[in-house]
């Protein structure tokens, strides 16, 4: 009676190895296939999971190495016998079965009946597909081939064991099998035997597994074989399988072995390779300048060739890194901008959201966007017009010319989803517009009836961001004075408080102002609508004089409001503002001051001399203004 090579076992089962108990039969074929349609799924009418997906381009190139060079290999040994040429024949799992009705297998050849089977089916539809791995699971013989599999396990090479793992998983066969298991806790004993090719195809199987007690323990021992197989490396990609597959909770020591290791290989690298890297070193998750700064130059170089995903996915990895380079992020927004006509709505706004995320403002591409709305609004789904509205509104994008042609585009848009539009995502719309100043009559309105107010302030109980969405909003009515709709008389008091941000007042430039204007002229720690933190504020007399037959003089105060903004409330490589900067500019001065913006990253690289000096330019213009007026008057 055949062992259960397919059967589920339980968890302790899987990572104990109790040998004793691996003699269980299954009572009917139809209970075995069922328990093998799909890792994730417990129906057993159904295959979607058992497809072949890769997660990455560099998933693809590994594993395409590891299929054809089980598959280079068959003409050589089809020389030596017939198994192997009627082996090359099979165009499916299936045929691969029957034909083994006919030519027994070895334990030499079941590495290469696997790799066919999984090279097979990579090459249909995913109809096809579907159809034929559960053909593949309900033919009597493949169950026989994994005990086989798991039987002869002990006696297989170390590349026909990696070969044979990538293939039977990447076919469907569930992680939790017996056949799956045994592989992986052979693999544990024979580690040392694996040449670098074998450790590349086993590194990229076990980085696609769940989390199990072997998945784990195989690669803790990767990670500390690699720490002496490292200088061995002389493929890219091979080293780039490895990266991924020792992971985040790898040692910083070995992230920076493998960094490094890549970094004397970037002469070798192809487009697809500085691609890759990006991936690979997001994966372990380690911001390496040195290798990112090759790689983006590489890219910028030949952005052309880099299909959009890549493109989108090199960026995805720049903010999972925290990496920014100006250079890169240019090159990729003015090619996209050159060729915008190839690029839909959705790829664009792809490209712009993760821009967005990165601080970075793409000013010849938002405004080709803008231009494309202006022209084909309708076009825009819902959200669409939410993500549109919050990137060029975070962005702080001036239109110039062009916003209002713009603004009417987008509300235009915005007033044909009203009616279904939920409560959240019109306050998200009229938010991100009023960040823009601009407050469309119809949305506003709907927005302020006392029912949506209601629904917003209770889901606000929940959701600290709902509530400062009407907090803001309430400033930008209270502060900009739009004109309101007609059944309006007053902006709704909506008794918002939302506790301000910690900010400590920055010592060197108060302690600067100070020695500019003087001690009495300045109060420091200023608390502007319960939000704006101000660090500290010159507040100088300005006389003025009016003659009317009497000479009369009246004296008002001047407020000079100077604060430090860090590089994050910039758009990168840029003084540009964004949103919620350059909200707080515009109700500043609303509220009678004149705004003094200090780049605090620019302070850190200045003696208390220069910064004297810095400060002196930028609140001189407003104070001899000030004394210039009153030395007239004298």
């Amino acid at each position: 009676m055949l062992r259960c090579a397919l059967r589920s076992t339980s968890r302790w089962k899987c990572d104990s190895f109790i040998w004793t108990q691996t003699s269980l039969c299954y009572k009917s074929r139809s209970f075995a296939v069922s328990s093998q349609l799909g890792r994730k799924s417990t129906q057993g009418h159904t295959l979607k999971q058992a497809r072949y997906y890769c997660q990455s381009g560099e998933d693809v190139q590994i594993k395409q190495t590891a299929a054809s060079t089980e598959t280079n290999e068959l003409p050589d040994k089809a020389e030596k016998a017939p198994f192997y040429t009627h082996l090359q024949n099979c165009l499916c799992p299936t045929d691969v079965l029957d034909m083994l009705k006919q030519f027994p297998a070895s334990q030499q050849h079941l590495s290469s009946i696997f790799s066919r089977m999984w090279e097979s089916s990579k090459r249909m539809t995913d109809e096809q597909r579907r159809c034929e791995l559960q053909l593949m699971f309900e033919h009597p013989v493949f169950e026989e081939v994994c005990e086989r599999a798991m039987t002869d396990a002990w006696r297989m090479r170390s590349d026909d064991l990696a070969y044979s793992l990538l293939a039977i998983f990447s076919l469907g066969v569930p992680q939790n099998t017996r056949l799956v298991q045994t592989l992986l806790r052979v693999m544990q004993e024979r580690l040392n035997q694996f040449d670098i090719r074998s450790l590349s195809v086993l590194a990229s199987c076990i980085r696609e597994m769940e989390n199990s007690r072997n998945v784990q323990a195989l690669t803790e021992a990767l990670r500390l074989l690699l720490k002496d197989r490292i200088p061995e490396i002389q493929s890219v990609v091979v080293l780039q399988s490895m990266m991924r597959a020792v992971g985040k909770n790898s040692p910083i020591l070995l992230k920076k072995q493998l960094a490094t290791k890549a970094l004397s290989l970037a002469d070798e690298f192809s487009p697809p390779n500085t691609q890759y890297m990006f991936s690979s070193l997001a994966a372990v998750g380690l911001n390496f300048k040195p290798l990112l700064d090759v790689c983006s130059k590489k890219i910028a170089e030949n952005v052309h060739e880099f299909p959009f995903g890549r493109l989108l996915s090199v960026l995805k990895s720049c903010h999972e890194l925290h990496y920014r380079n100006y250079t890169l992020f240019s090159s990729i927004s003015e090619y996209v901008a050159n060729t915008f006509d190839m690029w839909s709505n959705k790829q664009v706004i792809l490209l712009l959201a993760t821009f967005e995320n990165l601080s970075f403002r793409p000013v010849v591409l938002l405004d080709a966007f803008a231009e494309r709305i202006i022209q084909r609004s309708n076009s825009l789904t819902l959200k669409d017009l939410l993500s549109v509205l919050k990137i060029f509104s975070l962005l702080n994008h001036d239109l110039k010319e062009k916003k209002t042609e713009f603004m009417a585009s987008v509300t235009m848009v915005l007033e044909s989803y009203l009616p279904k539009m939920p409560p959240t995502d019109l306050l998200k719309a009229v938010y991100y517009l009023g960040l823009l100043e601009h407050f469309p009559r119809t949305p506003l309105e709907k927005l302020l009836q006392k029912d949506t107010l209601d629904q917003l302030l209770q889901k606000g109980k929940q959701s600290d961001k709902i509530l400062r969405w009407l907090h803001t909003l309430d400033l930008c009515l209270r502060l900009d004075k739009p004109q309101l709709p007609p059944s309006l008389t007053s902006v709704p008091d909506l008794h918002i408080t939302v506790p301000a941000h910690e900010v400590k007042v920055n010592q060197e430039v108060l302690s600067a102002v100070r020695s500019i204007v003087g001690t009495d002229a300045v109060q420091d720690s200023v608390l502007e609508q319960s939000i704006y933190f101000i660090d500290c504020v010159i507040t100088l007399p300005h006389q003025t004089e009016e003659t009317s037959g009497l000479e009369l003089f009246s004296v008002f105060y001047f407020r000079i409001a100077v604060f430090g903004s860090p590089p994050t409330s910039f758009c990168f490589g840029t003084t540009h503002p964004r949103a919620r900067l350059a909200i707080k500019l515009r109700h500043l001065e609303k509220l009678g001051y004149k705004p003094v913006l200090v780049p605090v990253l620019e302070l850190n690289s200045k003696t208390e001399e220069e910064t004297i000096e810095m400060l002196q330019k930028l609140i001189f213009p407003y104070i001899g203004f000030v004394y210039t007026v009153c030395d007239m008057k004298e």
